[in-house]
């Protein structure tokens, strides 16, 4: 039997072709600037966001880290968006690494300009200044919910109003370019920084960007070496991030595609989807987590509980949409059971 994962987006392997790619990539010592493959992804990406530089790191997690700590200084506080990955599923890096507080704001995974209004600190000595905003789109706990464009520029006009500066945390941007049709360099363009994943949905097996201008990516380079983020011949891995980049962002749709159908098979099962998806994580509900995990497991089903009653499911390259059928016939069976 096929072991079908749907636990996450990051589980995607290589293609033949990007292998192929990787084998091929012309390399450098990054860490001294002579990666040529390197410095060909941090022209392209910056190009493709509309920034002036780029600068290639090993994680998403790390991306958001530094950014954060080259927009800020210690002792000042970030707005984030409830249930943002950087509040909840970075180690507190951003308190225990650029001595930076995190207030969260909004709820559904997005906010609106009235929260930035009332969670930025009274101009008081008493109070820790907030100096950052910081926007996930699209938003993982919210069920990959895109941040709606409207919306988002009364935010940024908020946020200037208040001499704010913003991070975007793009790990997923490409998902929210194709469910919305608005270029990258649309979303990125009011933001001081832009982290994006090449390791989620475009398939690539390691590495994120962070984008912004040449001030600021300077800044960002600093603390990469400073945090260990400096790579040598990492051509290698940088081929496949071009290589994604270039084939691999307009098949998202199919991915959304199989979220879609993913979530109707499971409300005709009788369970309860919620968020209806807009990109390609699933939300839904159960009534015992535990059981319902231990039953599709031994259906070689994989999918990650969220909390006492909900799952997430995460559509990618790797699931085909016979395989969404598939595991829609497995939990049929394990709902049985």
């Amino acid at each position: 039997m096929k072991t079908i994962d749907l636990r996450s987006d990051t589980v995607t392997k290589p293609t033949p072709a990007m292998r192929a790619a990787m084998a091929g990539a012309e390399v450098g010592d990054d860490v001294y600037g002579e990666d040529p493959t390197v410095n060909e992804l941090q022209r392209v990406a910056a190009q493709r966001l509309g920034k002036e530089a780029a600068i290639f790191v090993p994680s998403g997690t790390m991306a958001n880290q530094l950014a954060i700590r080259a927009l800020t200084h210690h002792g000042e506080v970030m707005l984030a968006s409830d249930g943002a990955h950087i509040l909840k599923y970075e180690s507190g890096a951003a308190a225990a690494l650029a001595g930076v507080q995190t207030r969260s704001i909004g709820s559904g995974g997005v906010f609106d300009a009235d929260d930035v209004h009332a969670g930025v600190s009274p101009g008081d000595h008493h109070y820790a200044p907030t100096t950052v905003v910081a926007i996930e789109n699209t938003h993982n706990t919210a069920g990959g919910r895109v941040f709606p464009f409207e919306q988002l520029q009364r935010v940024v006009a908020a946020a200037r109003a208040h001499g704010l500066k913003l991070h975007l945390d793009g790990a997923r941007l490409f998902n929210a370019v194709v469910a919305s049709g608005i270029p990258a360099a649309t979303w990125a363009e009011p933001f001081d920084t832009v982290s994006f994943c090449l390791s989620k949905g475009l398939g690539a097996p390691i590495g994120s960007l962070v984008c912004g201008s040449a001030e600021v990516i300077d800044r960002v380079h600093r603390f990469r070496k400073m945090y260990g983020g400096g790579m040598r011949q990492a051509g290698i891995l940088a081929a496949a991030g071009l290589y994604a980049l270039e084939h691999h962002v307009d098949r998202l749709a199919d991915d959304h595609r199989n979220a879609r159908r993913l979530a109707d098979g499971l409300t005709r099962l009788g369970l309860v989807v919620d968020p209806a998806p807009e990109t390609n994580i699933v939300l839904f509900h159960v009534n015992n987590t535990m059981e319902f995990l231990r039953s599709i497991s031994v259906r070689q089903l994989l999918m990650n509980p969220v909390s006492a009653q909900v799952f997430r499911a995460v559509t990618h390259l790797d699931v085909s949409t016979a395989d969404i059928d598939e595991a829609l016939t497995r939990i049929g069976d394990a709902l049985k059971k």
